[in-house]
């Protein structure tokens, strides 16, 4: 297993990595996600996925043997000044995968479903994804206008929850049906208390703009309306925060 070396500013790979870690919408160009750092590298070996490339530092050749990756998987050693570079890190990690991007795939029936409507802070949506896969959700809706699900600060915030996930981009309002799920949307003003309220199994959660909510339409589709106790007094929440207060309650009336 050969380890290529790579020290110039202007090799391809180089100004592809670039591109992948500061442009959201280079993956889905590209047809590539840039793993970078040893948690999302682990977590997508975890998942029962190869990289079609290892990246180290040329300073730290262990990576070369750390996870005995077969020899179809390309390795490259970049010099740490120029890994540093491409890093969207603040300090650069020694060592990331290239990953196939997987191909778009349309809604799945029957599947429990967090619908995302123009969410723009990629950490929201990044916490949002780590959510729905920790608490037995299996599929994400990302509506247009939506930061793309596959940016580097969505990954990074996501801590692997990607490869859990059946990932629906530029989804649209006429894919609900499709959906054949109940459709439950958070509010802060409107509909039964979360815990007060019966809630379906398997279930759709419609999460909304940070600033705007939940467009009319997607209100007017919900079969139910929801809201979150807040004794503090304070006006909302964030909306990440929300949905994980909203999917820990699904999780726990299906367990119970």
């Amino acid at each position: 297993m050969s380890t290529e070396t790579i020290r110039s500013r202007d090799n391809a790979l180089v100004k592809q990595l670039r591109r992948l870690g500061q442009d959201g919408a280079a993956g889905r160009e590209l047809g590539l996600v840039w793993l970078e750092g040893e948690h999302l590298c682990r977590a997508l070996l975890a998942r029962g996925h190869l990289p079609a490339l290892l990246l180290r530092a040329e300073s730290a050749p262990h990576w070369d043997h750390a996870w005995a990756l077969p020899p179809s998987v390309r390795r490259v050693a970049l010099a740490d000044s120029l890994l540093a570079s491409v890093s969207s890190l603040g300090s650069s990690a020694p060592v990331g995968f290239l990953w196939p991007l997987p191909a778009a795939v349309a809604p799945e029936p029957g599947r429990p479903t967090v619908l995302l409507d123009r969410l723009q802070d990629p950490g929201n949506v990044g916490s949002i994804l780590r959510s729905a896969a920790a608490f037995g959700f299996e599929q994400v809706l990302a509506l247009k206008g939506t930061a793309a699900l596959w940016a580097p600060k969505v990954l990074r915030a996501g801590m692997g929850a990607h490869f859990a996930l059946r990932l629906v981009e530029a989804a649209t309002l006429a894919d609900l049906p499709a959906l054949q799920l109940p459709l439950l949307a958070t509010s802060s003003h409107q509909g039964q208390w979360l815990h007060q309220a019966a809630l379906p199994w398997p279930c759709a959660w419609l999460l909304g703009h940070e600033g705007q909510g939940l467009s009319p339409e997607l209100l007017a589709a919900a079969s139910q309306h929801l809201r979150i106790a807040q004794p503090g007094g304070e006006e909302s929440l964030n909306v990440a925060a929300a949905a994980a207060i909203c999917l820990h309650a699904s999780a726990v009336q299906r367990g119970a």
